[in-house]
């Protein structure tokens, strides 16, 4: 008799089984013909739920189904609801030194109990995603971990990290957002201890100032990938040191960090010139005289979002067209909500070849005939604005009540 499903399901999870595909003579010529390894290379292809179902099948089947070689990638975010603290140290005492990456993102029975199960059984794990594991407090014992996202994880504190990169000094990816209890000590634990890391997200980190982001600089220099969006504590401090110290950065993100200024971001492009992706939405203090040292240094530069940068004019924006990203790398471009933009902008961008989209939300002083001349040069870009409806004019004798368009459609 074959084994019951409660053994086979070794790993503690449900999941649901269609009806046998093979009967048993099937299966049997399946494995007369076909030696161990070839069907070991096989199910190497298979997902999770197909693995499970191939367990089932015969006791042949079951073992090389759970062979520990076949759960090298694992992705349980289907599972999320199932998913308890015993699956993931099952996982780990049946996968073992295989693992190499599993994410557990969404999956909130998972505690502190299994991770250290975890990082017992599984000293070979790459890349682990805790992102929305709300239980997770502090963690360590993973030496070959080169990224982790802890993303949400609002329990995690400076002993926490400092226990993570003395133990996973090769960390090339962190992610952070939302550990709203990390302080300057614990990025000056992962600037000490993590001269690989390439990217780091900590957004809305609140806690976040100076001090710890520029030990984050003068530890990290192959850092190519920064997130401080929703860190309005930093300053142009910040800036000065990522330019001093870290050349190779392709994206920045800073969005709602008001506190920057032209001053910062004209030392960062004069320094970093493989920048590719820059989001300064809501750095209100910025005018024109970024924009025109991005057009001079950065001919990189594909994604921009200036959103709710009031400051910025159609000047700015007639640089940054004529600039050396212009004609074959500027992709998108984000200007919502920048009152000054006018048409005049449009008619600068149309020598962007490789310009994809434009958003122009709540920009008044743009028009339609504009949109329109911009396509006639680019036919294929992606264009997102909003034009107030107009109110039509009072009937005659003024005794009919005034209604907006919208409101007549409703």
């Amino acid at each position: 008799m074959a084994p019951s499903r409660d053994r086979l399901l070794h790993f503690g999870f449900k999941a649901t089984v269609s009806d046998r595909m093979f009967s048993n003579s099937d299966e049997a010529v399946i494995n007369k013909k076909l030696p161990k390894e070839l069907l070991l290379r096989i199910f190497s292809f298979l997902d999770v739920v197909t693995l499970c179902r191939c367990a089932q099948v015969s006791r042949a089947w079951n073992v090389l189904a759970l062979d520990g070689s076949n759960w090298q990638r694992i992705d349980l975010f289907d599972f999320q609801r199932d998913i308890e603290g015993r699956v993931v140290e099952n996982i780990s005492k049946r996968c073992g030194g295989f693992l190499r990456k599993l994410s557990l993102r969404g999956c909130l029975g998972v505690g502190d109990n299994a991770l250290r199960t975890f990082a017992q059984n599984c000293r070979n794990i790459e890349v682990l995603n805790l992102n929305g594991c709300t239980k997770t407090t502090d963690a360590e014992g993973c030496p070959l971990l080169e990224q982790l996202n802890i993303s949400w994880c609002d329990q995690v504190t400076k002993d926490g990290i400092q226990a993570l990169v003395r133990g996973c000094g090769g960390l090339k990816a962190l992610f952070l957002k939302g550990c709203t209890q990390l302080e300057d000590e614990a990025l000056k634990y992962i600037g000490a201890h993590c001269p690989e890391l390439v990217t780091l997200n900590l957004q809305t980190c609140l806690q976040i100032t100076d001090e710890g982001l520029i030990t984050i600089c003068r530890g990290c220099h192959k850092l190519q990938s920064l997130c401080a969006s929703g860190c309005s504590n930093i300053t142009d401090a910040i800036l000065n040191a990522l330019g001093q110290n870290c050349p190779r950065l392709r994206i920045l993100e800073v969005a709602r960090c008001s506190q920057l200024t032209d001053v910062g971001f004209t030392t960062l492009a004069r320094n970093c010139h493989e920048l590719e992706k820059m989001d300064l939405e809501e750095c209100v203090q910025i005018t024109d005289s970024t924009l025109i040292q991005l057009s001079i240094h950065c001919p990189r530069l594909q994604v921009l979002s200036l959103s709710h940068c009031e400051l910025i004019t159609d000047d700015g924006i007639r640089h940054l067209g004529n600039g050396a990203c212009a004609h074959d790398q500027l992709e998108v471009i984000e200007l919502d909500n920048c009152p000054l933009i006018t048409d005049a902008s449009l008619e600068h961008l149309k020598s962007c070849h490789s310009l994809e989209r434009i958003e122009l939300y709540d920009c008044q002083q743009i028009t339609r005939a504009g949109i329109k001349r911009l396509r006639t040069h680019l036919p294929n870009i992606k264009v997102h604005a909003y034009f107030a409806p107009v109110t039509p004019p009072p009937s005659v004798g003024g005794s009919r009540q005034r209604f907006c368009r919208c409101c007549i459609i409703l």
